[in-house]
């Protein structure tokens, strides 16, 4: 999981767009943040462990300029969580230079690495995408379209090459992507949470095995790589990896998860005192489950608000000491129970 963005928006300050739009993507991803731009087609990028916050303040974003820029938070799953695994990564081929961002895994990524034919500068499978289509000399469509064939796994990216934005999705659609517009410029974003924060109206989802390409020129879109049938929306999403007030094929994921809470109740009832969530994505699915069992909610864990999210820390010892930073018991609920153990089932 990680969160992509994306803007062609000429006039306006396309870095400082994407900084915000990183800002409400921040739950996909806290190991490392970054900000690439392109300005008459030359590249620059900024990335670093850390936050957004943490990576980027005023005297950073005021050096990025450009009319393209795309953005990216990072939880890792291939390749360790290391600067030169932070993205969106640079790459510089044979036929052009290509900065990009991914939000997937891809099961292959071995096999094209070998074919690459040469090393790569990270240990994530990201840069093997880059490096495909850098080194292709077909038109960027073409080679974009291309690479996207040889994918096998979860790839949904964002990238800048030959003063252009592009951005595609598996033809699975494993993870979202978005499509919006700020007047008429385009916005990409993994969620629609990033749109909204930038002021961009939701125009509609990027298809499984679509390619959007923004230029001067407007925007194209093009089906490179035919859909799976049914598509493959990772569930992870409804239930957990998105924000609540983002809406995924066209459901708002808060409702979504409320009807999960109801739908729970009914087919799997219980006798029980309260009905507690565990803030913050379990809280709807709780209030659902009140809703449909009649059985009182009550809030039994405060959470530390400044604490981020415990499931994405990169080893199991650091989601350990999270979850102890992260929650307290209200002991005067706690009191009221049998058995009442709110750690147990995570640390």
């Amino acid at each position: 999981m990680c969160g992509v963005f994306g803007v062609h928006a000429p006039g306006r300050d396309v870095a400082r767009l994407s900084y915000f739009g990183l800002y409400a993507l921040q739950h996909r991803g806290q190991e490392s943040a970054g900000i690439a731009v392109s300005e008459d087609g030359r590249l620059t990028a900024v990335r670093d462990l850390g936050l957004v916050p943490q990576v980027f303040d005023e005297r950073t974003l005021s050096g990025l300029h450009g009319e393209y820029a795309i953005g990216h938070t990072r939880y890792s799953t291939t390749g360790a969580n290391a600067w030169e695994n932070a993205q969106p990564l640079l790459h510089h081929g044979r036929a052009r230079n290509v900065a990009l961002g991914h939000n997937g895994n891809l099961v292959n990524a071995e096999e094209l690495r070998t074919a690459a034919g040469k090393p790569l500068g990270s240990t994530s499978d990201s840069e093997v995408i880059a490096a495909l289509i850098a080194d292709d000399d077909r038109p960027l469509a073409e080679a974009v379209a291309a690479t996207m064939a040889r994918l096998e796994g979860a790839a949904t990216v964002v990238g800048l090459a030959d003063g252009k934005l592009f951005a595609f999705r598996d033809s699975f659609g494993f993870r979202p992507l978005v499509l919006g517009r700020l007047g008429e410029d385009p916005v990409v974003a993994s969620e629609t949470c990033a749109l909204d924060l930038v002021g961009a109206a939701f125009e509609r989802e990027i298809r499984p095995g679509e390619l959007v390409i923004a230029d001067e020129d407007g925007l194209h879109s093009v089906q490179a790589v035919e859909p799976a049938h049914h598509g493959a929306l990772c569930i992870f999403e409804f239930f957990y990896l998105a924000r609540p007030d983002t809406r995924l094929a066209g459901v708002e994921v808060h409702g979504a998860r409320v009807r999960m809470g109801e739908r729970l109740a009914a087919e799997s009832p219980v006798e029980a005192d309260l009905v507690l969530p565990i803030p913050d994505s379990g809280t709807p699915a709780a209030i659902g489950f009140a809703r449909a069992s009649g059985i009182p909610f009550s809030e039994g864990l405060i959470k530390n608000r400044y604490v981020g999210r415990t499931f994405i820390q990169p080893d199991q010892e650091l989601r350990r000491q999270g979850i102890k930073l992260k929650f307290n018991p209200l002991a005067e609920v706690a009191g009221t129970m049998t058995d009442f153990d709110p750690f147990q089932r995570f640390v």
